[in-house]
């Protein structure tokens, strides 16, 4: 189990992501949190309210705000990830999977620093949902799915004519391993016409409509949305009720665990977790977000400015806070794990990339390979076009190559120049994540995929002969000049 790096009570202020990649490996217990819903709008705070002056933009867009190092890290690392998103992209489009992608690489931060007894809470609303589902099922596992729960509220509005009212959102929530914290909740039914008041345990009722109800645990929850009267509403424009997270925190944590909030908007985890006695980090871009964790632990008697400001027979005054046991950071922790990849294969210790050549992305290093992986000069200039498969020795048209790792990631391969090739789609198909180079050339042989050997082998000392020279000439004018002409 790795050491805590942080400090309870703190809230960073900066993009989630870079936040989460400082905190070390299989920390946190629970994760309760309300990410974008990608609804294509943008969000404002109600002016003249706590929350005055926060807004954010929910539209995502393939060219501008995806970064290539995510495509890099989901395709080697997490494939099923990168199949969800691109079954996405041709389901839904770019936008939508532009979205899966930015969500994508944070979630998987989020299993990372989870412990393996850990879980956790997923907002979201109708707009994602479906796709949302699948991204979690390739994170985190099909099986580690818990339940799907429906957050049930009365909202204002004209009813829709050609449509069902859609008066729910879903939270998905997941366990990080075989063991989990679940703690059942007794929870007091109403029955509207008849009136009767029960609790925990499998009994039926009819409601005022005639439907039948079971009394107890469910995976509904009707629970006011936050008013514009409620003495909980700050203006925030995607404030979510209390109520709703201390259900999630009381359920899946115990007195003392951590919890963890990465889109804490206006603080409602931060607040339901103290008000239960866990310990808490959240993270937010908005730069308001501290102000509003203290005036709503304020509002909810947890804290107060300054102890000397307490009334001195209150009782409670030695159980609140002061304002400066809050801690507030724009810097992310400082990790002490070895900087574990956020991998499968959680054993792994790799160093994040230090060296320039080590940072080369994807499309660079597939382009560079596609040039040393092709035929001798002297073929035809409709041959030298191709590129010969070093796993088949087939000699095909680039769109038909995919790079794959020389050595797997299960037996400690990294993702550097120096451990790629190009290799033909159906090869890639046998080799997958199981098979090293070698142990691909002789499942090919004994299948009677092999076209032909020696050209194979041609093709992978070729690509190891310009992963080395660019490895080791990196600075050099002559590399500077590939690569810069391989990155246009």
């Amino acid at each position: 189990m790795a050491r805590i790096n942080f400090k309870n009570r703190t809230l960073y202020h900066k993009d989630n992501l870079e936040i989460l990649r400082g905190i070390n490996s299989e920390t946190v217990h629970l994760i309760a949190t309300d990410p974008p819903f990608n609804k294509n709008r943008d969000f404002h705070a109600t002016p003249d309210s706590l929350a005055a002056g926060a807004r954010f933009t929910d539209r995502w867009r393939w060219e501008t705000d995806i970064h290539q190092e995510w495509i890099d890290q989901i395709q080697d690392d997490w494939p099923a990830v990168w199949s969800v998103i691109e079954s996405t992209r041709l389901a839904r489009g770019d936008d939508m999977a532009a979205f899966l992608c930015w969500l994508g690489v944070r979630l998987l931060e989020m299993r990372r620093v989870l412990r393996a007894d850990g879980s956790i809470y997923l907002h979201i609303d109708h707009t994602a949902h479906a796709y949302v589902k699948a991204l979690m099922d390739a994170v985190f596992g099909h099986k580690n799915f818990l339940n799907e729960i429906a957050w049930c509220y009365k909202s204002g509005g004209a009813s829709p004519k050609k449509y069902f009212s859609r008066k729910h959102d879903s939270i998905l929530l997941y366990k990080r391993g075989a063991s989990y914290t679940f703690n059942p909740q007794k929870e007091k039914s109403y029955n509207r016409e008849l009136k009767p008041y029960r609790f925990a345990g499998v009994k039926e009722y009819k409601d005022d409509i005639g439907w039948y109800t079971l009394v107890g645990m469910k995976d509904y929850w009707q629970i006011d949305m936050v008013g514009r009267t409620s003495s909980e509403r700050t203006g925030y424009p995607t404030q979510k009720p209390l109520a709703l997270y201390q259900r999630m925190i009381q359920a899946s944590s115990n007195p003392g665990d951590i919890v963890l909030d990465p889109f804490c908007g206006c603080a409602t985890t931060p607040v339901a977790a103290e008000s239960l006695g866990r310990q808490w980090i959240g993270i937010d871009i908005w730069d308001k977000a501290h102000e509003t964790v203290l005036r709503r632990l304020a509002d909810e008697n947890l804290a107060v400015p300054d102890l000397d400001d307490a009334d001195a027979d209150d009782p409670r005054a030695a159980r609140r806070l002061t304002f400066g046991d809050v801690t507030y950071s724009k810097k992310p922790p400082i990790r002490t794990d070895d900087n574990e990849m956020a991998s499968p294969m959680l054993t792994l210790r790799i160093q994040h990339p230090v060296e320039p050549w080590q940072k080369l992305p994807n499309r660079v290093i597939r382009s560079i390979l596609s040039e040393a992986q092709r035929p001798d000069a002297a073929e035809s200039a409709q041959q030298i076009a191709r590129i010969g498969c070093a796993g088949c020795g087939r000699v095909l048209e680039s769109a038909f190559m995919e790079l794959d790792h020389i050595q797997p990631k299960a037996e400690g391969g990294d993702n550097y120049i120096t451990n790629r090739v190009l290799i033909c789609r159906p090869c890639n198909g046998i080799k997958r994540d199981n098979l090293t180079l070698r142990g691909l050339i002789r499942e090919n042989k004994r299948s009677g995929w092999m076209h032909d050997e020696n050209l194979a082998k041609i093709m992978l000392d070729k690509a190891r002969l310009q992963a080395t020279l660019v490895r080791d000439n990196y600075h050099s004018e002559i590399i500077q000049s590939l690569i810069a002409r391989h990155s246009q």
